[in-house]
């Protein structure tokens, strides 16, 4: 029975820990849910595993495969789901592949974790320029807008300001609550569309507000 780890697997831990905390630094500086200690637990988790996985007798694929089981309900548990969109998927999928980074770590291949932790945080950093690009193109939102009254010229109103601003919609729902009505649209436009649209709702005494979902 051996006390002390071999140095190989130091180097499989101490790899682990500088991939996780790549990804995790790029993480915890944009505020997210799964912050630096997260992803570096993780990733030093799924090597701790698959380095036990090596000791044991024909047990390195299932105890794989229960790493890919074990991070997919973590995963599962960062995403929000609400009535109009979905949030936490980019961080569901950071976990997913921090998991990976370390089970490369865990048997060895150090140039290859290092070379994925750097190609996730181009891609979490550097690929955000690109939807920004892209949403400059065309952009899709659910808007949420409450009205003061029940009156349906109202929904006239602002379909004849969204024609206005060149802005394609299309009503997802309508509802009443306490005298006052309710609609849900899904806006496709670009950036400055939208935003102009949005001044202009802020000018309009009949409603009460309006926020959107995605």
């Amino acid at each position: 029975m051996e006390f002390l780890p071999a140095q190989e697997d130091l180097w499989h831990i101490g790899v682990s820990i500088l991939c996780g905390s790549l990804i995790g630094f790029e993480r915890e500086y944009r505020n997210k849910s799964a912050g630096f200690r997260t992803i570096v637990l993780i990733c030093l988790g799924s090597t701790i595993f698959t380095i036990v996985s090596k000791y044991g007798v024909g047990s390195d694929d299932r105890i794989a495969a229960n790493i890919i089981t074990g991070i997919g309900f973590i995963g599962a548990g960062v995403i929000f789901k609400d009535k109009f969109s979905v949030m936490g998927l980019t961080t569901a999928a950071v976990i997913w592949t921090a998991a990976g980074i370390g089970m490369a770590a865990g048997i060895g291949y150090y140039g290859l974790a290092v070379s994925l932790s750097v190609a996730t945080i181009i891609i979490l950093s550097l690929f955000s320029k690109v939807e920004l690009m892209f949403e400059g193109w065309h952009l899709t939102r659910v808007l949420y807008i409450g009205f003061h009254d029940t009156d349906l010229k109202r929904l006239e109103e602002i379909a004849a300001l969204l024609d206005t601003h060149r802005i394609h919609y299309k009503r997802k729902s309508i509802s009443k609550h306490n005298h006052k009505l309710s609609v849900v649209l899904e806006l496709s436009s670009n950036r400055n569309r939208l935003r102009s649209f949005n001044d202009s709702m802020v000018t309009l005494d009949f409603v009460e507000e309006f926020y959107y979902n995605s």
